[in-house]
């Protein structure tokens, strides 16, 4: 299931990593910093999915978080804002994608209460900012795949979110990519 899952997502455009169990899913997320968590509530040892993506909340308060499981309402206790999808209501890959769609929605940032958000890049996480960096320097998106090792299309959709996140895809007479370079280049200064 699992691997038919990461299959599904790469071939949406998501970049997708396996983990068989919560010990390997910690250590995955150190090294990639993930935009979703997508787990089983019952992952057969300790700790569960639910203690996972709480733990993952508190490591990266960004992540969305998806459970994929036979247990209905077994995700209480689960971070504010998870998306539950029982397995009997999968009929199509759609349906995976839309729910992992629907938590990234979910879980945008927003800035602290009562804070103005000083940084329109503040909504960004670790490797949306590099994705962004790259797009500053003038690099195509099958440059950014070459040089982070995956396809382009999961480029295109992490660009896609950083439109998103920054709320520059709504306006046709501009370019977004040229928006949003300008905005990383007022905050992080020359690239040269």
């Amino acid at each position: 299931m699992r691997a038919l899952l990461c299959d599904m997502l790469v071939h949406r455009g998501f970049e997708a990593v396996g983990a068989a169990d919560a010990a390997e899913a910690l250590d995955a997320f150190a090294q990639l910093d993930p935009d979703v968590l997508l787990t089983d509530i019952d992952l057969g040892s300790r700790p569960s999915g639910v203690e996972l993506a709480v733990m993952l909340k508190g490591l990266a308060p960004h992540i969305a978080v998806v459970f994929l499981s036979s247990f209905a309402g077994a995700a209480t206790g689960g971070p504010p804002g998870a998306v539950f999808l029982s397995k009997l209501d999968v009929t199509s890959a759609e349906v995976v994608v839309a729910a992992v769609e629907t938590s990234l929605a979910e879980s945008a940032p927003l800035p602290a209460a009562g804070a103005s958000r000083s940084s329109p890049l503040a909504g960004l996480t670790r490797r949306q900012l590099e994705v962004l960096a790259l797009m500053a320097r003038g690099w195509s998106n099958a440059q950014i795949a070459a040089s982070r090792g995956t396809t382009t299309r999961a480029v295109e959709r992490a660009v896609s979110r950083i439109f998103e996140r920054l709320g520059l895809g709504a306006d046709p007479r501009t370019n977004a990519r040229v928006r949003a370079s300008a905005l990383y280049v007022a905050e992080h200064g020359s690239l040269r």
